[in-house]
């Protein structure tokens, strides 16, 4: 059996599965569940803790933790860390470590590759961030894989037999994709694929966030600035009472003072099923329009599509499943978990990359998400403009893939062209993304209108290879993979450096952790008399940590999860429940 691992890197949570002879694995965390929180924090201690941990720490401490940046893939944006600044690829590298520590422990070998899965509409430079936080994590990367494709080959995987017209709509914490296929004989030939990776169910959670914070005649902006101890503590009430409204309809959000203390009468925001839609309106707009695309680009109507697949953690959301079966006609189906099927799917990514036995009978197509291209000048009225961007390869042009284009240059005895590549559908180049460039030098003397021959190659991992070369001329190549945002070979090294100096809080006290987190939570939730209660008993526990005495933390232990069953909170061991 191979132990190339299956990774959902998430922009909410992430976990990872691995392939046995009868299927797809999920791998639990040290938790004992399956879901990762995609969240970094540091201690006072300065040490890193990731997951669990982490994400309890961001609700009292927001300024030592950092979330959602894989929404930044790709740029040259930098996120504060305590007194460290990392960029996304390097806080996303220290989840992939967290993963494959856990994938190392339930396989009892080393994990040294992986599949990683992206959103659909992930950009060139989100991508090969994404292969460079792998490979930071110790990681060859097989293969980099759509996630709707790897959710749509879990359904293939149990259901091979089948011929339907699928369309996958995932909505996860940061990101929105909608893959349009045909599943026949074994074969999953991806149609058209759309999507936005700037849209989540971060954004309806902010949505309610921005509504308590204006009735307090309050900017969500300003509050963030000036009071974020209030603003994490009210995001983590809005993010609970979003998911309540998927089986309630009213819920009432508790709001915090200014220091991120809930009191004990504290004020309350009222938020119904029809207040939340009103809310998200623009929202579930800006859904309608990728689906439309997706729909258009595969030339099929909502009514044919025989089963709408839903995705990712935020589709639960009774508010979208409402707006898709209105829009298809038809209820959408979750046979399996949202929250897991991508990284299932990765899995078996994984085993026909391995040639596995149990999935010989597979076949699976992509496209490539993007329209490519190069800038070109035009004429008009005699004279040449530059700027404008002709397509090469159209968006949803089955990959693997190569084209040739001929071009002309524009002057006599010009000697050099820059090819300058694009991607995006804009007409003129200033509205698209700038990917990289290529000089073709040695260009013979002649006339304008010389010839110039450009191909590009688009293989599985959707990194482009770009040839250029003129009549009789040398071949000048480039694969643009080294065009990240902020990323070459010394700032790849300048990483590698500030990772490795990072000190990684130990693994095997990482639940202590965890639990102590979230008992200095609820110190804000509690009123005085158990706070005092619940305040002595994390004193003793995180001594007992400090004092590194095992049977010591235990006991410890013991006592202060008696104190939360007293006072009535419940504690999850992991973060699946």
């Amino acid at each position: 059996m191979s132990n190339v691992i299956g990774i959902d890197l998430g922009t909410t949570h992430s976990l990872c599965a691995v392939f046995r002879e009868d299927g797809p694995v999920l791998i639990p965390n040290l938790h004992g569940g399956f879901l990762t929180p995609s969240v970094v924090g540091m201690l006072e201690s300065g040490e890193i803790v990731v997951g669990s941990a982490a994400k309890e720490l961001r609700v009292t401490h927001p300024e030592r933790t950092a979330s959602c940046f894989k929404r930044y893939m790709g740029s040259d944006r930098t996120i504060s860390l305590g007194k460290n600044t990392l960029r996304p690829y390097e806080l996303s590298s220290l989840v992939l470590k967290s993963l494959v520590s856990d994938a190392e422990k339930f396989l009892g070998t080393s994990v040294l590759e992986a599949v990683i899965t992206v959103p659909a509409y992930f950009n060139e430079h989100q991508r090969q961030a994404t292969k460079v936080a792998g490979e930071l994590a110790g990681l060859r990367v097989k293969r980099i894989i759509n996630e709707p494709t790897a959710a749509a080959l879990v359904y293939g995987f149990h259901a091979r037999d089948q011929e339907r017209q699928l369309c996958v709509i995932d909505l996860g914490g940061g990101t929105f994709d909608v893959t349009v296929m045909e599943v026949f004989e074994g074969t999953l030939e991806i149609r058209a694929t759309a999507g936005e990776s700037m849209l989540g169910g971060e954004d309806f959670t902010d949505r309610i966030v921005s509504a308590v914070l204006q009735n307090e005649k309050l900017a969500l902006e300003v509050a963030e600035l000036k009071h974020p101890l209030r603003v994490a503590r009210l995001r983590d009430e809005c993010e609970q009472a979003k998911r309540k409204l998927s089986n309630e309809e009213v819920v009432r959000i508790r709001l915090p003072d200014l220091d991120g203390t809930i009191p004990e009468n504290p004020k309350e925001f009222r938020v119904d099923r029809k207040a939340f839609a009103d809310l998200s309106e623009a929202l579930m707009q800006r859904i309608s329009t990728p689906i439309d695309r997706a729909l258009r680009d595969a030339r099929l109507s909502p009514q044919e599509i025989d089963d709408v697949l839903l995705v990712g953690g935020a589709t639960r959301m009774q508010l979208l499943r409402d707006h898709v079966a209105s829009y298809f006609g038809k209820p959408p189906i979750m046979e399996f978990n949202p929250d897991e099927v991508v990284a299932l799917g990765a899995a078996i990514q994984a085993a026909l990359i391995e040639n596995d036995t149990a999935v010989n009978d597979m076949v699976m197509t992509d496209v490539c998400p993007f329209t490519l291209g190069i800038e070109i000048a035009k004429e008009f009225g005699g004279q040449t403009t530059a700027g404008y961007f002709h397509p090469i390869l159209h968006r949803n042009s089955t990959i693997p893939i190569s084209r040739e284009e001929v071009f002309v240059t524009v002057s006599p005895n010009q000697h050099q062209v820059e090819v300058r590549v694009f991607q995006g559908d804009a007409r003129k180049v200033v509205d698209n993304i700038a990917l990289g460039s290529l000089l073709v030098k040695d260009i013979a003397p002649g006339p304008a209108g010389q010839p110039i021959y450009i191909r590009f190659t688009y293989d599985l991992n959707g990194l482009l290879e770009v040839e250029a070369y003129s009549t009789g001329g040398t071949k000048h190549r480039t694969v643009l993979t080294n065009h990240v945002h902020g990323l070459n070979e010394d700032q790849i090294k300048d990483a590698i450096d500030r990772l490795q100096a990072l000190k990684i809080y130990p693994r095997e006290n990482l639940e202590y952790q965890k639990l102590a987190r979230f008992c200095e939570r609820m110190l804000g939730e509690i009123n005085r008399e158990e706070r005092k209660q619940l305040d002595r008993a994390l004193d003793y526990f995180e001594d007992a940590i400090a004092s590194s005495n095992k049977e010591e933390c235990e006991r410890a232990e013991e006592i202060l999860k008696a104190v939360l069953a007293e006072l009535g909170i419940e504690y999850f061991e992991n973060d699946d429940e």
